[in-house]
């Protein structure tokens, strides 16, 4: 009888788990380890194996992992000739990027391609947070942000308002809203002051996993692509 998939995945996270038992007996018996430090190794390699779980055993790793495969056989099938090469496949999908200079030149929006590090302190929100519009009310995730306001001119007349022109140099944010509060499948661009984090709430929108592996209870995770632009959230 094959292995079930989400059989075969609960067994191999549980084998993972058990290698972490002697790596724990370790550390406790080391009497040159304080055991402050042995608990923040340990809680460290406990998140690593669930960060592991989430990236590369999941449903959704699996589909875009089949995805992947069937574009590459298609693209030799119909002589284009897909290659994919090892700085591609370590960032994902980096072609992407090159996408995002034709669309926006400019990078308005949160769509710059430049690295955003070092992370500034005044950007209190990172990539993969759920928030909540303190005054719209919607929910949705971050997929990008900017230092400063990144947009035309016309636009920020049209959505800034007159007595607030503090938002022009506060950090903005990129939101994939929520499509159970907005049906039209929206990006907003938010200033800092007016979105707030929640957490435990999962969010649907049917561009989430162009930016994300998956969610872990608390926030969403980055696909590589986008942790390579923003290494520091």
């Amino acid at each position: 009888m094959p292995v079930q998939p989400e059989g075969f995945r609960a067994g191999l996270v549980y084998f993972i788990l058990l290698l972490a038992i002697p790596l724990q007996y370790y550390l406790s018996s080391n009497a040159s380890v304080p055991s402050g430090q042995r608990d923040a190794i340990f809680k460290r390699l406990v998140g690593s194996l669930s960060n592991f779980q989430y990236k590369y055993l999941s449903v959704t790793s699996w589909k875009r992992w089949c995805s992947n495969v069937w574009q590459t056989v298609d693209g030799w099938r119909n002589g284009r000739g897909i290659f994919v090469s090892d700085a591609d496949e370590e960032r994902g999908e980096s072609p992407a990027l090159d996408i995002l200079r034709i669309r926006n030149p400019y990078g308005y929006f949160a769509t710059s391609t430049n690295i955003r590090s070092p992370r500034q302190l005044q950007v209190h929100y990172r990539v993969g947070q759920v928030i909540r519009h303190k005054i719209h009310g919607y929910k949705g995730v971050i997929i990008g942000w900017d230092l400063e306001a990144q947009a035309p001119e016309e636009w920020l007349r049209q959505n800034h308002p007159v007595n607030k022109p503090h938002w022009r140099k506060m950090p903005h944010y990129a939101i994939l809203v929520d499509v159970k509060d907005r049906p039209e499948k929206q990006i907003t661009y938010v200033p800092q002051e007016n979105i707030e984090v929640i957490t435990h709430t999962e969010i649907s929108h049917p561009s989430l996993d162009t930016y994300f592996d998956s969610f872990d209870g608390a926030q969403y995770l980055m696909r590589p692509a986008l942790k390579y632009l923003y290494p520091r959230d």
